[in-house]
């Protein structure tokens, strides 16, 4: 275990922002991980993940500890379900086409989400009508303070949409060691409703589809829609769909007959944060090398030396403009630093 000062880590955030830390350690071994939280000595952590949900707005005054834990492993099986494990720092696309490649149903909806496997079910990542809580079954952490091992069970991490126990009240207070998850090795439950699936299914002439078939299909969606963080900056989703209430979704569709919105319940509203963007003229717009987009105005894009700063600028100027217009909120995914 090597401690670097003043490391770049403009390599480990996807929007490829040029900040430094003041102190960086990656930690490969759970062992590793608890001698770095012991040497305390009033300093602050900073846990770093794959940095695919993180804007940097400055340099970071902290011990950065990068979760490099590696390891795939069956924990149970039968002939019709399976257990598998995965540490922290496994790649999560990387994880789903391994399950894939084994038969193992479940994550195929969420292929090629950037991250990984432990900053997973902090926000409870969610694609094409599945989230990770479907079949996630607890997650090991260890506690900062105390260094001691803690597992949480599903109804332990509070799911909700884009949310969990580990944005709330156990923030800042665990690091996610490992994830289990419950799959399936036959009868797949598919979820093939969203209608871009759908669309790429007929055209290939798929009557029956396979879960590697849908996760081909949400690649070809996402490669289509989303840009490439190895080629232009990005952290995905920027923002939440906004859950509105019935009076509020009322008083927005007489203002806006034609927008989409999904129906949770009677009492809640789903409406795309991409359209609200899109319809207060953000979408692939450019300010400077801060940029909406043109194919996605739900992702905020670095075109190559915008600071988080100036990101996060644009980001709260669409969120103004957006309420302005429609009366919604809409608040960021991506955690800001």
């Amino acid at each position: 275990m090597r401690i670097e000062e003043n490391k770049s880590l403009k390599e480990y955030n996807t929007f490829g922002i040029a900040a430094n830390a003041r102190y960086f350690v990656s930690v490969e071994t759970i062992e590793e991980l608890k001698h770095a939280l012991s040497n305390k000595s009033g300093r602050n952590f900073f846990i770093l993940g794959g940095g695919s949900n993180m804007l940097l707005t400055d340099h970071l005054d902290a011990i950065v500890l990068h979760i490099n834990l590696k390891g795939i492993e069956i924990l149970t099986e039968t002939k019709t379900e399976v257990f598998v494990k995965a540490m922290a720092g496994e790649n999560w696309h990387e994880f789903v086409q391994y399950c894939i490649a084994n038969n193992f149903g479940g994550l195929e909806n969420l292929s090629l989400i950037p991250g990984n496997v432990g900053t997973a079910p902090v926000q409870n990542i969610g694609a094409y009508g599945v989230e990770l809580k479907d079949t996630f079954v607890s997650c090991t952490a260890i506690e900062i303070e105390t260094l001691k091992e803690k597992k949480f069970s599903k109804a332990e991490c509070a799911f909700e949409y884009r949310n969990s126990i580990f944005k709330n009240e156990a923030k800042g207070k665990y690091i996610i060691t490992s994830v289990t998850f419950k799959l399936t090795k036959t009868n797949h439950n598919l979820s093939i409703s969203y209608g871009d699936i759908q669309k790429i299914l007929a055209d290939k002439n798929i009557e029956t589809a396979t879960i590697k078939d849908i996760s081909d299909a949400v690649i070809s969606i996402r490669q289509s829609k989303l840009p490439d963080p190895k080629v232009l900056g990005n952290s995905g989703s920027f923002f939440k769909n906004p859950v509105v209430d019935a009076q509020t979704f009322q008083d927005f569709r007489k203002k806006f007959p034609e927008a989409p919105f999904y129906e949770i319940s009677p009492t809640e509203f789903k409406i795309p944060a991409g359209w609200l963007i899109e319809k207060a003229g953000f979408k692939g717009q450019r300010f400077g090398d801060a940029g909406v987009h043109k194919n996605q105005a739900l992702v905020l894009v670095n075109y190559g030396t915008a600071t988080g700063n100036e990101i996060w600028q644009l980001a709260m100027a669409i969120q103004k403009k957006v309420k302005e217009m429609t009366g919604i909120f809409i608040e960021p995914e991506v955690n800001v630093f």
